[in-house]
């Protein structure tokens, strides 16, 4: 019997219109544009505006795009799992009213939340459903409105997220593309670093949480620089050693877009140069559970089919992890 994988076989994406500049920033907190793009690489990020508008808005698209790419009707996805630290509401999941709107009748849900590492965790596990046979259509979204939960007279924080979302369907494959190998990690004494305090049942709102600002995500930038810099560069380069992998097999590094400084620290314990890393940090911020898959959408005309991709990310609380892609096909 052949080993089945769960290959990549249509990528979709959205970003909101808006954009919002560092030279806007600079009117709203004490920074410049020199600083941010020194600092991190960014130089806008988009922001979803409207009344009513969540991150459903911004997933929906996305997967009517991989519908359209792979043409299939929604009603022929078997699963779809939503990574997002900022769901339309605490319940349902945002999955269920993703697939609500674009009509995937036939599709369970549910939401994955594992904060910047979502992405990886997500489609590690929807690897999993199509491997085991159970499923042949799993969705896998990354996707959040950042926007929602920053304060925009935090400097720390306000420079960095945007709002966006990105998905890619997995379907099984005997030829030996796709999902080849993961490593995932967790280590909730980072928690203290990098979180959101209130909103949860240690400290549900209530008009106190609101007023001491509990609503917004906090970051002790250093300690969190520091962590990431070490183990998403450590997990990029364990996942090229455990497959026989060197730099020159790699075709490209696919990092969650946090910190510029960040994904050159990987790249260097890859022995990467920087034409085979994925970077629009500096079109869209840090999208949280999207950008890696934005990153794919982006990018999905220079693939080809055999290369070998590394995903690596890291997240508030801390998560981290890598994931090891063989593409599936050629650009059309």
């Amino acid at each position: 019997m052949q080993k089945i994988t769960a290959a990549i076989t249509a990528i979709g994406g959205f970003v909101p219109e808006y954009r919002l500049t560092n030279k806007e920033l600079e009117k709203m907190v004490d920074t410049t544009d020199e600083w941010i793009k020194t600092r991190t690489g960014i130089e806008e990020r988009r922001i979803l505006k409207g009344e009513g508008l969540a991150t459903s808005d911004m997933a929906a698209p996305a997967v009517l795009e991989i519908c359209r790419k792979r043409g299939i009707s929604p009603e022929e996805i078997d699963c779809m799992i939503v990574a997002t630290v900022t769901p339309d509401m605490i319940f349902p999941a945002t999955g269920n009213l993703v697939c609500d709107k674009i009509g995937a009748k036939n599709a369970w849900s549910y939401d994955l939340n594992a904060a910047c590492s979502g992405f990886v965790f997500a489609i590690s596990t929807g690897a999993m459903y199509v491997e085991s046979g159970r499923f042949k259509k799993v969705v896998v979204v990354g996707a959040d409105k950042m926007s929602s939960i920053v304060d925009y007279s935090d400097r720390a924080t306000c420079i960095l997220f945007g709002d966006g979302a990105g998905a890619v369907l997995l379907e099984p494959d005997t030829h030996g593309y796709g999902i080849l190998d993961t490593i995932l990690r967790t280590d909730g004494s980072g928690a203290p670093y990098l979180h959101m305090k209130a909103g949860g049942s240690l400290h549900p709102a209530s008009v106190a949480t609101v007023t001491a600002g509990m609503h917004y995500a906090f970051q002790e930038g250093k300690t969190v620089y520091k962590f990431a810099v070490t183990e998403m560069a450590e997990v990029s380069y364990q996942i090229m050693e455990r497959n026989n992998l060197k730099g020159g097999d790699i075709a490209w590094l696919v990092p969650h877009q946090a910190n510029k400084r960040i994904i050159d620290a990987a790249a260097q314990r890859m022995e990467l140069p920087q034409e085979k890393i994925m970077m629009n940090i500096q079109r869209y911020g840090n999208t949280t559970a999207a950008t890696i898959p934005l990153c794919l959408w982006d990018y999905e005309q220079q693939l080809k089919k055999g290369d070998f991709l590394v995903l690596a990310a890291f997240g508030g609380g801390f998560t981290w992890g890598s994931v090891l892609v063989k593409w599936a096909y050629d650009p059309k």
